[in-house]
């Protein structure tokens, strides 16, 4: 029985991001996007709902999502069918960290 060679793992758009937190996520199989207009345009052209993660590098629940969620294949491949999904780095947009965490705070969420 010949060994199995693993494929060779491909970026998602996030590999073209400065941010250092984005990158990290830039070979997750979660195709993850950048926020952006074009992508929320998709998302309405492809009637899906978005699937928002915000983040930051030294977020210790942060990595432990990406180990057991956003690495796992078959995470990935219900998430890929059934939302555009997109991943924001906290320090490079405190605007959008600060909105959701209001919403989180209102709906009586401890975020």
């Amino acid at each position: 029985m010949q060994d199995e060679v693993p494929k060779e793992k491909k970026p998602n758009e996030l590999i073209h991001e400065k941010s250092p937190y984005l990158l990290q996520h830039a070979y997750n199989p979660v195709k993850w996007h950048p926020w952006n207009l074009e992508i929320f345009t998709r998302a309405k052209t492809e009637d899906k709902p978005v699937f928002v993660s915000i983040g930051y590098s030294s977020c210790h629940w942060c990595h432990v999502m990406e180990k057991e969620s956003f690495n796992d294949n078959q995470v990935a491949k219900l998430m890929n069918k059934a939302f555009i999904c997109i991943k924001v780095d906290k320090e490079e947009r405190p605007d959008l960290d600060n909105t959701y965490m209001k919403i989180c705070q209102i709906m009586g969420r401890n975020c």
